[in-house]
């Protein structure tokens, strides 16, 4: 999810975006007093145009208002804990590793949107969540590197999970926390399906005996320790998102940095109506919108996450630097729902016991 997350500069240069609790397009319009406002609770990743957004808003008759939750567990938490008394009408940003919760806790009502056939069924939950919850992006967590360093040291890059675990990549790999970072849980997870439920611990401990460095969230591994973006860190190896060096790309056009495919784990986000909300139908038309064509061409420049609908192309540019994975790791959502918290605990355990 998202969880999406780049550079702070890409995320200063996205338009349309102001503080929580704002409407999302802002000004004054003298068509506000009729509008309907459909309040939409997302994790802190969210963006979108001002110009798409204000053409929606012209065309619905809809104001919408964003709650910022913070990650997507966080706002997953938030959902549940309200459900009584529902903080928004529409939610956007629960991913795959969350989503079950909100099922199981009745946090969303039906809705389907007519788009949904062009693509994001692909990423549909099992059960019911299929007809509750709709894809609007994916954005799969892997291992990145950064390719000059490598080849500045003749070092050949890792390829594999086991790679991070052997003597020549010693203190070169940081990840954030699972217990604190949505990306760093999923990669977690990505662990648990290579593994096993039975092997993933030893794995940790392989890692943690070969320096692999672990702090609190996506920024600071990202941003400040990772020696291939802006903060120039002293670690060539970070987890991150496959989407990651499409915001990488030299002077000359080629991507600074790599995602390693072989350690994906496909992270989905997905949106849908709160149940108990006043305005049922706006708030269906506010989750059809985030299926449009419209919004889905913007998720790839705005949040450096991959549509879900299968007609709107990626820019040309993540051709090369980003593209989508073909065959990245997952766990049925049930599994997950019902092993994350045993897993959190048993990895704060054994690498901050």
């Amino acid at each position: 999810m998202l969880p999406r997350r780049l550079r702070t500069t890409i995320a200063v240069a996205v338009t349309g975006l102001l503080a929580t609790g704002c409407t999302l397009a802002g000004g004054e319009d003298p068509a506000d007093d009729a509008a309907t406002t459909v309040t939409l609770a997302t994790h802190d990743s969210f963006a979108v145009p001002r110009e798409v957004l204000e053409a929606f808003e012209q065309r619905s008759g809809i104001r919408i208002e964003q709650l910022k939750q913070g990650d997507a567990g966080a706002l997953a938490n938030k959902l549940v804990l309200t459900k009584a008394n529902p903080v928004a009408d529409v939610a956007f940003g629960v991913d795959s590793a969350f989503a079950s919760r909100t099922l199981r806790e009745g946090v969303f009502e039906r809705h389907t949107p007519d788009a949904a056939g062009q693509g994001p069924q692909r990423y549909a939950l099992d059960g019911r969540g299929a007809d509750r919850l709709t894809a609007v992006d994916v954005g799969d967590v892997c291992v990145n590197v950064d390719r000059e360093w490598f080849a500045s040291h003749d070092v050949p890059e890792p390829r594999t999970f086991a790679d991070l675990t052997r003597p020549r990549y010693r203190d070169l790999l940081v990840t954030p926390s699972p217990a604190t970072s949505s990306p760093g849980l999923a990669f977690l997870l990505a662990t648990i399906a290579d593994s096993g439920e039975d092997g993933w611990r030893d794995y940790w401990r392989d890692l943690k005996a070969n320096g692999a460095e672990v702090v609190s969230g996506w920024t600071e591994a990202y941003t400040q320790e990772f020696s291939g973006s802006s903060g120039e860190g002293p670690r060539p190896i970070v987890v991150s998102y496959a989407s990651s060096p499409a915001a990488e790309v030299g002077d000359d056009g080629s991507p600074r940095t790599r995602a390693l495919l072989d350690t994906c784990y496909r992270q989905v986000e997905y949106a849908g109506v709160l149940a108990g909300t006043d305005k049922p139908r706006q708030a269906r038309q506010v989750v059809d919108f985030l299926l449009s064509r419209e919004f889905q061409r913007t998720v790839a420049d705005n949040m450096y996450v991959y549509p879900t609908r299968s007609d709107v192309e990626l820019p040309e540019a993540w051709q090369e630097a980003a593209p989508l994975p073909e065959d990245p790791a997952e766990l049925p959502s049930n599994q997950v729902d019902r092993g994350r918290g045993d897993w959190i605990s048993q990895w704060r355990e054994l690498y901050e016991g």
